[in-house]
Formats: structure tokens, C-alpha cells, sequence
């Protein structure tokens, strides 16, 4: 399944597992645009986020490392 920009919660799901020990809340959204397009099952254009959706990714990592 290739994960877009608009899969939030799934994006979030596939970084707690790829970087468990990482407190989302300290990763810049630089930082955090780029751990998402290195995702395996990532494949969506890099420019289509915006600062909108990497704070929903950052969110839904968050809730889901909690």
C-alpha cells in the first residue's frame, strides 16, 4: 500500500515503529518531512505537504507512541 500525504494516521502508525525511541514533539518539520518520504511504503510528491499536514503526521505519531 503506497502511503500519500493525506494518510496521517497511517503515516504516524509506520513512524512509531520505525523510530520508537524518537519523541515526535522534538523532530523539526524539515526533520520530519524527511524521515516520512524515506518511509518504504511512502510515494507521493515531496511537494505536496505543507506545514498543515506534517503538525497532523507529528500528531498522529505522537498518539500513536502513546
Amino acid at each position: 500500500m503506497a502511503l500519500k500525504w493525506t494518510d496521517v494516521y497511517d503515516i504516524g502508525y509506520e513512524l512509531a515503529r520505525a523510530h520508537p525511541d524518537v519523541d515526535p514533539l522534538t523532530v523539526s518539520f524539515p526533520d520530519l518531512h524527511r524521515m516520512v518520504r524515506s518511509l518504504p511504503e511512502f510515494d507521493d510528491d515531496p511537494k505536496r505537504s505543507n506545514e498543515k499536514i506534517l503538525e497532523a503526521i507529528q500528531m498522529a505519531w505522537y498518539e500513536e507512541r502513546d
